[in-house]
């Protein structure tokens, strides 16, 4: 066992890293070995304003950029940026010097002058630019810029230009008559250009500038690449991509004698708020004043890869070597393969912390990333519970608890005597009498059977059940109670306190359930263990051929308990339900009856039995079969009613789930985590309802796409559940490819309809019983489409979100793609109800067998 373990650490190590090295793998570029003519510096600290900055911060960040510049371009005067200059000059650096230019003329005269006594008092002055894309901002008028450039000229010897974007000058030839050189910005990535075109695209720019203006000395003022950020079309911002472009420009420019200044020398958080993310990472060296890379060598995008993926690696250990030595009923595969999930899934957390590190979690951000790693850390939850399902029914060597009927064991007069009891509300006559005749052909001689109608207001529906329970001879009695509270948990503690005295076990069936002959003589046998509380057969149905809504149903309802069901009786964790169940009455009186507080008595009672310490038995054959709902509405309201009361009894019961020797560590889990799925749905629609929300802010610019980190997995987990559904059915549910689709339809088509159970739960107490119709009439066509209408916006909504996004963007754009993408895996559940409710309202036609 120990070569096993080692040899699973040892393979899961080794792919973690190999994983690791190949998305970080380095990429060999050109180098560069020379000074670099110019790069922007705007003086502004991490989070800091420029008026706030020392001397000493400036003189430190010269340092740094000293043997590795010749010239630094600065973009103003004002707030403490014009000491600068010296302490450049200190450091061997020439300044290429800016005045701001705004809206404030007053001010921009100040700026104007200011500027003129910093470039008379330093020699390290070399030129003045005056104003940055000030009438691309629209800041000012082409004639007041005019102005102010020949302001500036008549004051200083050295030149004076502006700095605009190339098709500004192109718009405003005047404008290069008046400066003594062009200041251009050339920019690719905000013109969305792939970054193996930029440095076409710059030059191109350049040259058409030359010979638009062929007498004037060009400079190129700003151009570079982002490290990181948003794509903008399809330039997508990287370390690799800024090191390539920046070594590539270099070149070019000392072979082709360009004038430059690259922006920028240090990255700046500040500017997030005016450009985004993008616009924070602008640097040659990032804001904590450290290379981002080296201008010779192989680049790697992140040059601490080997840390996170030792964290990584560290994260995983203990959890790994813990399943490992635990989980020896597991074969080899299951071992490895969930080793490896785990591996995967801390990785993704620890790559998720690296990029919010990356992000240095500034200002109010820090709560923003803290949602998003506590979302990826649920998601992330969610995946290994359904990785180990899916592991322990792949891969188990052999079940623990299996359990069968009994089929040699001939009940004698001294067979425990079992009291079986029906709770009717407004059914159909002739549905309750099909079981009541199964009933009475039990091949068991000791048993009663106690039907309660209660609360049915039609004698035309009650009085034709209770003449038959009287023809069908002393076994049956029949009750009809006219007002009685606790719905059906009422109508069963009623039959309870009427129960012959001498029963020892109580049965309950639904009242559209015919039962088999051997029901009782299969079952009854287990109570002999005097642990046993309970022993619960699977649902069944006997109507999955009337129709194609009908076998998508049925499908939908046996992964339930031909999976879950056999997986959680591993650990005596099983969910009991009110129907092809038998229950110890000594051991119901015990823990209290049926507790009528709760719309899902049955699974409650389940839950408290196991609290007391007792044992169930679950047995994975047909012993009973019933009707599924006639429709959509009708289904949708059984799913509202169980996820309703899962709230209810998790509200009341959440400290022994949380806490004490109660329930068992395998019963804690399998109620938490059979459950969690549905707390997930109702995470799923406040997600599409903020998604919708994200998309229109982007189409305003007032937000940005989530970063890859965490679209990426969110669709990887998606992709996952429905693979491992799929697997799961195949080994378990013995049923075609079509029905596995089917059923997988179906129980997406439920999402919206849990999840708004859910949130009701949570917050509510007192939603009443309901009741899921059988036999029903069948909805026309309008009828169907209105069942599903709340899902049918949502799913609207999403369709037209990811189209705006995409044809804002463009699908050049991987993060627009990515979100198109996520929002479009949102619309799944919804068209599944969609699809649902059509083909409930299409043509009926019996199916065959």
């Amino acid at each position: 066992m120990l070569h096993r373990a080692a040899s699973i650490i040892a393979f899961v190590l080794l792919a973690n890293f190999a994983i690791w090295a190949l998305v970080n793998q380095s990429v060999a570029e050109r180098a560069w070995g020379g000074d670099i003519n110019s790069l922007s510096y705007s003086g502004w600290q991490a989070g800091d304003k420029s008026n706030h900055l020392t001397d000493a911060q400036i003189d430190r960040d010269m340092t740094v950029l000293a043997g590795h510049v010749n010239a630094i371009r600065t973009y103003g005067v004002s707030d403490g940026l014009d000491r600068i200059v010296p302490i450049a000059a200190k450091h061997g650096i020439n300044v290429i010097l800016g005045a701001w230019i705004s809206p404030d003329d007053a001010r921009n005269k100040e700026e104007i002058a200011h500027a003129v006594d910093v470039a008379r008092a330093n020699k390290n002055v070399t030129r003045l630019i005056v104003g940055n894309e000030a009438l691309l901002r629209t800041d000012v008028t082409i004639d007041q810029m005019l102005g102010y450039i020949e302001t500036a000229k008549r004051q200083l010897s050295i030149p004076v230009s502006t700095a605009e974007p190339w098709h500004i000058w192109l718009k405003y030839p005047q404008l290069a008559d008046a400066v003594d050189f062009i200041t251009v910005h050339i920019l690719p990535y905000w013109e969305g250009i792939p970054e193996k075109g930029a440095l076409g695209y710059v030059m191109y720019r350049y040259n058409q500038l030359a010979t638009a203006f062929p007498h004037k000395h060009i400079f190129i003022g700003e151009t570079g690449w982002p490290s990181e950020g948003q794509w903008d079309k399809g330039a997508e911002p990287s370390v690799i991509n800024e090191a390539r472009f920046t070594r590539d420009f270099l070149n070019l420019a000392s072979e082709d004698r360009l004038d430059y200044s690259l922006v920028e020398a240090f990255d700046q958080p500040w500017k997030r708020s005016i450009e985004g993310t993008v616009g924070a990472h602008w640097g040659l060296w990032d804001a904590s004043r450290k290379p981002k890379f080296s201008m010779s060598g192989s680049i790697t995008e992140s040059a601490r890869w080997l840390e996170g993926c030792a964290l990584a690696s560290l994260l995983a250990f203990l959890p790994i070597q813990w399943f490992v030595r635990r989980r020896r009923h597991l074969r080899f595969r299951g071992q490895l393969f969930y080793a490896l999930l785990i591996q995967a899934s801390a990785s993704i957390f620890v790559w998720a912390i690296m990029a919010a590190i990356a992000e240095r979690l500034i200002n109010g951000e820090i709560v923003t990333w803290s949602l998003l790693l506590g979302a990826q850390g649920v998601l992330l939850a969610l995946l290994l519970i359904d990785g180990y399902d899916l592991t322990e029914v792949l891969w188990s060597r052999e079940r623990r608890r299996h359990f069968e009927p009994h089929k040699d064991w001939i009940p004698g007069a001294d067979a425990p005597k079992v009291s079986i009891h029906v709770p009717c509300y407004n059914e159909p006559p002739h549905m309750v009498m099909q079981t009541l005749d199964a009933l009475a052909a039990l091949d068991y001689p000791n048993y009663e059977v106690l039907v309660v109608d209660n609360n049915t207001k039609d004698e035309a529906v009650w009085k034709p059940i209770k003449e038959y329970c009287a023809k069908l001879g002393p076994k049956f009695r029949f009750f009809h109670l006219p007002t009685w509270p606790g719905f059906k948990a009422g109508a069963l503690n009623f039959a309870l306190s009427q129960t012959a005295p001498d029963a020892k076990i109580i049965g309950v069936i639904d009242s559209d359930y015919t039962v088999s002959p051997e029901w009782l003589r299969a079952t009854i046998p287990y109570f002999d263990k005097s642990e046993v509380a309970f022993v619960q057969a699977p649902q069944d149905y006997r109507d999955e051929n009337e129709n194609a809504f009908k076998r998508m149903c049925y499908w939908e309802y046996a992964g339930f308990f031909h999976i879950g069901m056999v997986q959680r009786n591993e650990r005596n964790a099983i969910i009991q339900h009110g129907t092809m169940t038998l229950i110890r009455k000594s051991a119901l009186q015990k823990t209290g009856g049926w507790a009528e507080w709760c719309i899902c008595e049955d699974a409650e009672l389940g839950l408290r039995l196991f609290e007391y310490g007792y044992e169930a038995v679950y047995m994975n054959a047909s012993l009973g079969r019933g009707l599924m709902p006639d429709n959509f509405s009708a289904y949708k309201t059984q799913r509202f009613r169980w996820a309703y009361g899962a709230a209810q009894i998790l509200k009341r019961h959440w400290r022994e789930m949380a806490e004490g020797d109660r329930l068992t560590r395998g019963q804690r889990y399998h109620f938490i985590s059979g459950w969690l799925p549905w707390f997930a749905d109702a995470a799923h629609v406040v997600f599409v309802v903020a998604a919708v929300l994200w998309s229109s802010l982007l189409m305003m610019h007032w937000v940005e796409f989530p970063p890859a980190i965490f679209l990426v997995p969110t669709l990887s987990v998606f992709v996952f559940k429905i693979v491992a559904g799929f697997w799961l059915y195949r080994a378990r549910v013995k049923c075609g490819i079509a029905d596995r689709i089917s059923a997988a339809i179906a129980g997406m088509a439920l999402s919206h309809t849990v999840a708004r159970a859910m949130w009701q739960g949570m917050f509510t107490s007192g939603k009443p019983f309901f009741r899921t119709p059988k036999c029903a009439d069948k909805p026309a066509a309008l009828q169907a489409v209105l069942m599903a209408r709340q899902e049918f916006v949502l799913l609207l909504a999403l369709i037209a979100s990811a189209a705006v996004v995409l044809w804002k963007f463009t699908p050049q754009n991987r993060n627009a793609v990515l979100w198109a993408g996520m929002l479009s895996v949102q619309t799944l559940p919804y068209w599944a109800a969609l699809i649902m409710a059509t083909v409930n309202a299409w043509p009926k036609k019996q199916i065959a067998k």
